[in-house]
């Protein structure tokens, strides 16, 4: 069983035509997406709220430790905006916890072609049943621990240092 967290980010943002903004709906695609790549793993969905990672605040970060803290599943998947994943990946990997988690995001919003988000959410479910306990992001078709990557923001694709 899996555990997925959703916090929002591109990944989770549609094109507003009137506006010309990547804006949130008032529910996750989520759900969509794991039906739309016919997924059969077992996952359990929680919102913990849909906010740009840019907007995200230490409180926020508090309340993402604690809801992967208390939870009783192993494997826990978190969506997250792809500004600060790396920066939220680092608060949760300095807390001792004996899961494995793995950050996903997306570049282009799901609802909008060409979008990497259903590639990187697959990543991640292909993933976490065989890595060992730790935290993770899922990024551009690969895995990368969370103190030894970054974001490229010129080309919006993750690198190891």
């Amino acid at each position: 069983m899996i555990k997925l967290f959703i916090t929002g980010g591109t990944i989770d943002k549609r094109y507003d035509e009137l506006s010309g903004e990547v804006v949130f709906d008032k529910k996750s695609y989520i759900s969509q997406m794991l039906k739309q790549g016919r997924c059969e793993v077992e996952i359990e969905l929680e919102t913990l709220f849909l906010k740009d990672s840019l907007d995200l605040s230490h409180k926020d970060r508090k309340r993402i430790y604690q809801a992967v803290k208390n939870c009783n599943e192993k494997n826990i998947i978190i969506t997250h905006g792809t500004d600060t994943m790396v920066k939220s990946a680092k608060y949760l990997g300095k807390k001792s916890m004996d899961k494995t988690i793995i950050f996903v995001g997306s570049m282009i919003p799901h609802t909008v072609k060409n979008s990497d988000a259903l590639f990187n959410l697959g990543t991640a479910i292909g993933a976490i049943s065989i890595l060992p306990q730790g935290v993770y992001i899922a990024m551009n078709g690969k895995i990368f621990d969370y103190n030894n990557v970054l974001k490229n923001r010129k080309i919006g694709i993750f690198y190891k240092k």
